[in-house]
């Protein structure tokens, strides 16, 4: 099966202005909601403290900045409430889980509980949408507006691509649900499959 986004063609922005164009259409999203697939496996996130600890070796520390960012995740998804809609993801994963999956899990359950719904689903479930390579990392608002987050070789995000063909965003946020409808819960597989792991063995990077 073809990529979701069919060779389409978006609009490239740079990171100030999408970061400016997403709080924009995100809070109208409406009764469509917002819905994001999340499929790579590896990222880096530079400036956010919590994936600092990680990428360093301190495990616990980055746990607990995590922890101590959870009244702000309420916050903001009780906002979310608030407009009208709820943000929801779809997480696919691969096991055995990377590093920084592990880490990740543990960030999204903090945002799971605090009201942004995450299910998890086995990338062998999405194998049949990618004889064209990985699915894209893909953000629908609305029936309005889709983003396509845009990563450098070494996985940090350096731009977006905007689409506005309703068709399009609408064909998208179709896969992102169905993918989404097929997985598991993040709660439940959580307990099952991260809780029981080990600390990552890290060490600080030179």
């Amino acid at each position: 099966m073809r990529s979701p986004l069919h060779g389409a063609v978006g609009e490239r922005m740079a990171l100030k202005d999408y970061y400016a164009d997403f709080e924009k259409y995100f809070w109208h999203c409406g009764d469509l909601g917002f819905w994001k697939l999340e499929r790579q496996q590896t990222f880096k996130e530079p400036g956010y403290d919590s994936w600092e600890a990680f990428w360093r070796g301190d495990w616990d520390e980055s746990l607990r900045l995590l922890e101590a960012g959870r009244a702000d995740m309420a916050e903001y998804h009780r906002k979310v409430e608030q407009n009208g809609f709820v943000a929801r993801r779809a997480r696919v994963v691969e096991e055995p889980l990377s590093d920084y999956m592990q880490w990740e899990l543990h960030a999204l359950r903090i945002r799971d509980q605090c009201g942004g719904p995450i299910h998890v689903t086995d990338a062998d479930r999405v194998a049949q949408y990618e004889q064209d390579g990985p699915l894209p990392e893909i953000s629908t608002l609305g029936n309005q507006v889709m983003y396509q987050a845009l990563y450098d070789e070494r996985g940090i995000l350096v731009a977006a691509l905007k689409f506005v063909d309703r068709q399009l965003v609408l064909r998208c946020r179709e896969l992102i649900m169905s993918i989404y409808n097929a997985g598991e819960p993040l709660a439940h597989w959580f307990d099952g499959h991260v809780a029981p792991l080990p600390p990552p063995q890290r060490q600080a990077p030179r």
